[in-house]
């Protein structure tokens, strides 16, 4: 039985779907972003929108498993560890070509994500979530071992990858726009992959495995395929991030840091792609903005976040939609 007529085609986004013109916009308002710092925005801004949206892509990759998928992964922040500390290590080695760099960094996390994804999708559910805990903790545990690389102090970096010799990442606003490059390649993959038969297997298997499974399709093989993807996406993230703060810590491993990327994920709106780049924009934006009227802005945000994903019921992207339709009517 083919796919038109099986599970897959009738797996659409339950969800609404996202508009072309709703991540267009996104990503023509942040390109704008450098023009307004220049006409009185706090030049700080600029670096925390860069650290938002290098989190924006690790926060697409995981929704590619969560929202698309149906798989709670616990401990992703694990591959931007792995893409953290591979960029770390090889600019302390004297390796700072990104040319080199990259690829290396990004089999690296594609070799953990088959390995650990293999093993944790022989479970479901609860187990799931708690085995891939499991395995981002090891990686964890691990980078706090890495004594010839900063251990549990972390790791300060003194210069920056390089592309064909040539400085790329020292200038804020060139960092600015790489970093929203990156993101729009990365969602643009991203919805290619989930309009594609890929993608409707992969969402069709989140629905009901059994029947995708009587079609003829691998539903293991599917899930490790997006989730080696997902991890490799997430890699490039950490890759970013160690570049941006010259510095990598284990703490980019830390279960809370996986705990905070599904936050970004289901606040923006799980299952809509561009929805976990404007969780990531609100999520570290908020943090910002509470973080500097009072010490204890953690008792108001935590709060904040639960009853804004409880009474929106799809997130930012789904209240965006849920206004846009009563506009329309």
């Amino acid at each position: 039985m083919s796919v038109a007529t099986a599970s897959p085609s009738d797996a659409r986004p339950r969800a609404p779907a996202a508009r072309p013109l709703a991540p267009l916009a996104i990503f023509i308002l942040l390109a704008l972003l450098p023009l307004a710092a220049t006409l009185g925005l706090p030049p700080h801004w600029l670096t925390l929108v860069t650290r938002a949206m290098i989190f924006a892509i690790a926060a697409l990759s995981l929704d590619l498993v969560l929202g698309v998928g149906g798989l709670i992964s616990f401990g992703h922040a694990a591959f931007i560890g792995i893409g953290a500390y591979g960029a770390g290590i090889l600019i302390t080695e004297g390796q700072t070509e990104l040319l080199v760099a990259l690829p290396v960094i990004l089999l690296a996390c594609a070799i953990f994500a088959a390995i650990t994804g293999y093993v944790s999708l022989r479970t479901r559910g609860v187990a799931f979530i708690m085995i891939t805990l499991a395995f981002g903790q090891m990686a964890f545990y691990f980078a706090q071992a890495l004594s010839a690389y900063g251990g549990d102090d972390g790791l300060t970096l003194y210069e920056k990858s390089t592309l064909l010799g040539r400085e790329i990442f020292g200038n804020r606003t060139g960092f600015y726009y790489i970093a929203l490059g990156t993101l729009a390649f990365c969602y643009w993959v991203a919805r290619r992959l989930v309009a594609s038969r890929f993608g409707r297997v992969l969402r069709a298997a989140r629905e009901d495995a059994v029947r995708v499974t009587v079609t003829g399709y691998d539903v293991n093989h599917v899930r490790l395929g997006a989730y080696v993807i997902s991890g490799m996406m997430a890699g490039l993230s950490g890759f970013l991030l160690a570049n941006q703060a010259d510095f990598v810590s284990p703490a980019y491993m830390a279960w809370s840091r996986s705990g905070e990327l599904i936050f970004m994920t289901v606040l923006g709106g799980a299952g809509s792609l561009y929805g976990a780049i404007l969780g990531a924009l609100a999520f570290l934006i908020t943090e910002d903005v509470l973080s500097s009227l009072t010490q204890n802005w953690k008792v108001i945000f935590g709060p904040l976040i639960v009853l804004f994903v409880l009474f929106t019921h799809g997130g930012i992207a789904g209240l965006a939609t849920k206004l846009r339709g009563r506009r329309d009517g």
